[in-house]
């Protein structure tokens, strides 16, 4: 079995986000998706797509939503990693996950994952965690895969020219639904 290292959940902190963590959210997603520092870590984007990956209005929207919940991470009083839940009828949506660069790769993720998955079962009764991920990702879609996720080959064309979502830098992007079973 996969698990995370002995210290992974060390000095952790699972909450929800409110309005006053906006900014070092939107902070925390660019630095994991976006530009030279998140090469650091693995989750980078910077590659594939330049510009922004998220705002302050769309976080906000996702922390003031009934429907969602943005769980943030904290360590020595510091947020490191986030990842929105969800509830969408009989299963919970899965986005927004990012863990700081510099902190990436020492099992923190799958400590987030699992809590994230705990949590929208305890709060919602779901049977189901489903997620988008590009499918050029191939190391992404394999890390989840690891973590019991499956393909479906269920594919959503990716928003080019809306610049919100950041700005493509090849033309066969698209997003594929991961699902996993929560029972």
């Amino acid at each position: 079995m996969d698990t995370a290292a002995p210290d992974a959940r060390a000095g952790m902190v699972f909450r929800d986000a409110t309005d006053a963590d906006v900014d070092s959210i939107v902070a925390l997603v660019e630095s994991a998706y976006r530009g030279d520092s998140s090469r650091a870590g693995w989750t980078t984007e910077a590659d594939i797509l330049v510009g922004r990956r998220t705002d302050p209005e769309g976080v906000l929207e996702v922390v003031k939503s009934p429907d969602s919940r943005l769980l943030t991470v904290e360590r020595d009083g510091r947020i490191v990693a986030c990842c929105q839940l969800e509830h969408r009828g009989t299963y919970a949506y899965f986005g927004m996950f990012a863990v700081s660069p510099e902190l990436q790769g020492a099992g923190l993720g799958k400590v987030i994952i699992a809590e994230a998955e705990r949590q929208a079962r305890a709060t919602w009764g779901v049977t189901e965690m489903h997620m988008t991920v590009i499918s050029v990702r191939n190391d992404l879609i394999a890390w989840y895969e690891r973590r019991g996720y499956r393909r479906t080959g269920r594919m959503t064309p990716f928003p080019y020219g809306d610049e919100r979502f950041g700005i493509p830098q090849r033309d066969d992007l698209q997003f594929e639904l991961l699902v996993k079973g929560l029972g």
